[in-house]
């Protein structure tokens, strides 16, 4: 079993692209803190980059940014590759199967600063196309 869970914060803006076949792919590093400090006192964390794939990456893309809050759902996969000198390496990337956006609506972002925080997308319109019900009309 190959699973991973972590919550924690983007270090940089997220980097979204596309593959020659039109995939659209979004790639972000996530900062994760251990749960006890170091002999200095200090807070140590973890690095992890995160790639996610289609529309999560396309909404990851278009709400996250520098300092969010996610939670991640996701497994680790190994890939290799050469580097510009030419030498093999080999890396661990987490791949999200979800992302909850964890930082508070009223956060400001970068992104959109004229709404005072990001807005994830309301499926199906969200509350401003529901209608009032009377309570007579329910089955129960």
């Amino acid at each position: 079993m190959n699973k991973i869970i972590l919550i924690g914060n983007l270090t940089r803006d997220p980097e979204t692209s596309s593959t020659q076949g039109g995939v659209v792919f979004t790639r972000f590093n996530v900062a994760v803190n251990r749960p006890f400090t170091n002999a200095a006192g200090e807070r140590v964390a973890d690095y992890f980059d995160v790639i996610c794939w289609r529309q999560l990456a396309e909404r990851c893309g278009k709400y996250l940014f520098k300092g969010s809050k996610v939670g991640i759902n996701g497994s680790v996969q190994r890939r290799q590759y050469e580097d510009r000198d030419g030498i093999k390496r080999t890396s661990f990337d987490v791949v999200a199967d979800e992302v909850e956006f964890l930082t508070p609506k009223n956060s400001a972002s970068p992104r959109d600063t004229n709404q005072g925080g990001y807005i994830p997308e309301e499926p199906h319109g969200g509350i401003s196309d529901m209608q009032p019900v009377d309570s007579d009309d329910l089955p129960f």
